[in-house]
């Protein structure tokens, strides 16, 4: 039995942020274990909104999109240390109804065997930029 910890490096937490920015679900969920976990920002418990498992994990990703058709997360910066990591960015994105929001946020990851098994994402809460169109 081997005592070897498959380690991910910055340049993972990277690639994972580009492939957010492509919005390419296919790329972000090769990152991801099989039993990933997803903790959004925002819900109504104490975690957010929990995803478990990949179709669910994946269904929240790609919602991120749909609500937020230009998301975008720049100025990311990254550790990593043993089985955990977490990823700094600048979200900006605007709502169908025309609101912008631009705020700091970070993802703190678990890891397991080289991929991500949970995404815990924090932003902070700000209102959105501009009015809504009428």
């Amino acid at each position: 039995m081997s005592n070897v910890i498959a380690e991910v490096a910055t340049e993972v937490l990277q690639a994972f942020a580009d492939a957010w920015n492509r919005h390419d679900v296919d790329a972000l969920m090769s990152f991801m274990s099989d039993d990933c976990v997803f903790e959004a920002s925002a819900g109504p418990d104490v975690c957010g909104t929990r995803y478990a498992g990949r179709e669910a994990v994946r269904a929240a990703f790609a919602e991120v999109w749909t609500t937020f058709p230009d998301a975008h997360w720049g100025s990311a910066r990254h550790f990593v240390h043993g089985d955990r990591g977490v990823s700094e960015w600048i979200f900006t994105g605007t709502r169908a109804d025309g609101t912008r929001v631009e705020v700091h946020g970070c993802d703190l990851f678990t890891f397991r065997d080289g991929k991500i098994a949970l995404k815990n994402s924090y932003r902070k809460n700000r209102p959105p930029l501009g009015s809504p169109k009428r």
